[in-house]
């Protein structure tokens, strides 16, 4: 007798589950081919289900070949699904056999690095203040599905479900190209863009064309830990630039770096904003000194002020940033969907380079987002995400002041987090324990130091977080400080 178990609990339907189970029993070889399958009145019986969930999975088998109909005699394995298969290898005695030396055949060991982790639960928390996560409430779920669903329209299959090799959906280069970034003061043409799966592999696809051991690349110190590590699998020259309470401070030290890596609109991860003058003086330094600057501009959209300060490469007239930007932050990080915009010799490479990775991001995405970009679906998202997330700023500024009067803050209005430095008598790692115990995530700076470690900063978010729960969270967080002091040494 066939043994299926059939959980309610789950969220898949009966029948899906079924239909799941019976095709994986066939695939493993466990349904004999020459016997018949329960009927669906006995199966039915014996999974206390009705009759008809097991008639429509049986149905849902046959049109997926999965099974075959026989006159009277009922449904059989189909033994076309089978055919091709390799047979299961017999198991060799491999006890004296010495085992592959992993550890010496890798050439880079990228595991090693200190890297961003996050819990895959932290939406179970009661009070997540964690950084790079949206609120699920956020996204427009009615707007993002109808352009879903018009983007799997047949004439629409007809253009993206063909292997484009290099080449973009024209429609969303253009939407890129006359929407986003005009936003930014930015003016390129569709041979200047390249659409990238979100800013990392921007990033690195940039450091493969213009890193290599005895290039030198200058980056913020704290910065963005991600490009320290792409960085590091390329060259060892990196030289870390200073950053104070207006970003990354230009000057001539950088006359010996190659490449400079900057996020000017909300600094990484103290999410102060650049001035224009200093923006200025970084383009100045890059002419004079023939180096490259690319711009991060990864959390430009979620800036609240009414006249923002215009894009590092608004202001490039020598060709010298190379600007990347991404729909992380407003639309969702899960879609991996971002953009670079460069001179077109450097895109020529980097949409080469990206072909030999994986051709191209998914067309059907690309053209769901030129939709929802097109009908200016994304501009009303952008005025939601300004009003939730200013009100959020003002109950986080103004619950620090109350509950953390003894935290620094450096951040400037604008961003998605907070960057604070801590009491020097502070023990992070029991405090962040602590607060896990009651429901509350919070995230040490410490990862973003590249000299040295430094658990006297720490970053809150708020983008994942309901406004209403944000001092709440913050006063139960202040009340676990006592315990978490130390005596001053």
């Amino acid at each position: 007798m066939l043994l299926f178990h059939l959980d309610p609990a789950r969220p898949e339907s009966l029948q899906n589950q079924l239909r799941e189970q019976v095709a994986n029993a066939i695939l493993d070889g466990q349904i004999p081919v020459d016997k018949a399958l329960p009927s669906s009145r006995k199966l039915a019986e014996q999974l206390n289900v009705a009759r008809n969930t097991v008639v429509l999975a049986y149905e849902q088998l046959l049109d997926d070949g999965y099974l075959i109909a026989r006159s009277r005699s009922g449904y059989f394995v189909n033994t076309d699904v089978l055919e091709g298969r390799a047979e299961r290898p017999v198991r060799l005695n491999d006890i004296d056999a010495d085992p592959m030396p992993w550890e010496r055949l890798l050439t880079a060991r990228p595991s090693q690095q200190k890297a961003i982790r996050k819990p895959v639960d932290w939406h179970r928390y009661e009070y997540p203040f964690v950084y790079g996560q949206i609120d699920p409430a956020l996204f427009p779920t009615q707007h993002w599905r109808e352009c879903s669903r018009d983007s799997v329209s047949v004439p629409a299959i007809n253009r993206w479900s063909v292997d484009h090799f290099t080449e973009d959906d024209p429609a969303l280069i253009e939407q890129v190209r006359t929407r986003l970034l005009p936003r930014r003061g930015v003016w390129a043409r569709p041979e200047e863009i390249l659409i990238t799966m979100g800013t990392q592999q921007a990033l690195w696809t940039v450091a493969q064309l213009l890193l290599k051991p005895g290039r030198r690349l200058g980056m913020e110190n704290p910065g963005y830990v991600d490009m320290y590590n792409i960085a590091r699998l390329l060259t060892d020259d990196i030289q870390l630039l200073p950053v104070d309470a207006q970003g990354m401070r230009p000057d001539d030290s950088l006359g010996q770096c190659d490449l400079v890596y900057v996020t000017p609109s909300h600094q990484c991860p103290t999410a102060v904003t650049m001035p224009l003058q200093r923006r200025r003086h970084l383009l100045d330094l890059a002419e004079v000194n023939n180096f490259l600057v690319v711009e991060d501009d990864y959390d430009s959209e979620t800036n609240y002020q009414n006249n923002p300060t215009p894009a590092l490469k608004s202001l490039d007239r020598h060709q010298r940033v190379i600007y990347l930007g991404s729909l992380s932050k407003t639309l969702s990080p899960g879609l991996r969907l971002g953009y670079m915009v460069a001179h077109p010799t450097l895109i020529r490479e980097a949409r080469a380079i990206r072909r030999l990775m994986l051709r191209h991001p998914p067309t059907n995405n690309q053209r769901t987002l030129a939709l929802f970009l097109e009908r200016g679906y994304h501009d009303a998202l952008l005025r939601q995400i300004h009003r939730t997330f200013q009100r959020r700023w003002q109950r986080m500024s103004e619950a620090l002041a109350t509950h953390l009067p003894d935290f620094h803050t450096s951040s400037t209005m604008g961003g998605t987090s907070f960057w604070l430095r801590a009491p020097q008598e502070l023990d992070f790692r029991k405090w962040q324990a602590l607060a896990r115990k009651q429901s509350i995530l919070i995230e040490c700076g410490d990862i973003h130091y590249f000299d040295r470690s430094c658990s006297a900063h720490l970053r809150l978010g708020f983008s994942a977080i309901h406004e209403d729960r944000i001092e709440p969270g913050l006063k139960r967080l202040a009340d676990l400080l006592p315990e978490a002091m130390t005596a001053r040494r």
